[in-house]
């Protein structure tokens, strides 16, 4: 009888390097989706308490000088850390029948939007200070 002939192990074939290419590329995607909706998620909540924040420093400067600051200043005359918001753009001040109105218009830098390229306001927040929808 003849010895059969050993073949050495095979290595993997170009369909089976394809196919873990995609499963790869799939999770990845699974997960990019939902590392940029938490950073979208992250930067609203910086921006909503940074106007906190300015609103906080507006106050105390009403109580100081019996005035809001000339909106056509800015909030330089404001002694704050950060006057941008997480997209390195200028807050808006406004001063509405009196009261200030601080505004980001979000990601796309425009004022309207949905979803992170919505704008967030002093206006959305009621009295008690939590955000309303």
């Amino acid at each position: 009888m003849r010895n059969p002939i050993r073949q050495s192990p095979r290595g993997m074939t170009l369909i089976e390097i394809m196919v873990v290419i995609a499963i790869l590329a799939t999770i990845a995607a699974a997960v990019a989706v939902n590392v940029l909706k938490a950073v979208d998620k992250a930067n609203h909540d910086v921006a909503l308490s940074d106007i906190q924040a300015i609103n906080g420093a507006l106050k105390v400067y009403y109580a100081r000088h019996g005035r809001f600051p000339d909106p056509a200043n800015g909030l330089k005359g404001l002694d704050l850390e950060r006057t941008k918001d997480p997209w390195k753009r200028e807050y808006v001040y406004l001063l509405e029948t009196g009261k200030p109105v601080i505004i980001s218009y979000g990601r796309d830098g425009a004022p309207g939007g949905e979803g992170a390229d919505a704008d967030i306001s002093s206006r959305d927040e009621d009295q008690s200070g939590k955000e309303t929808k």
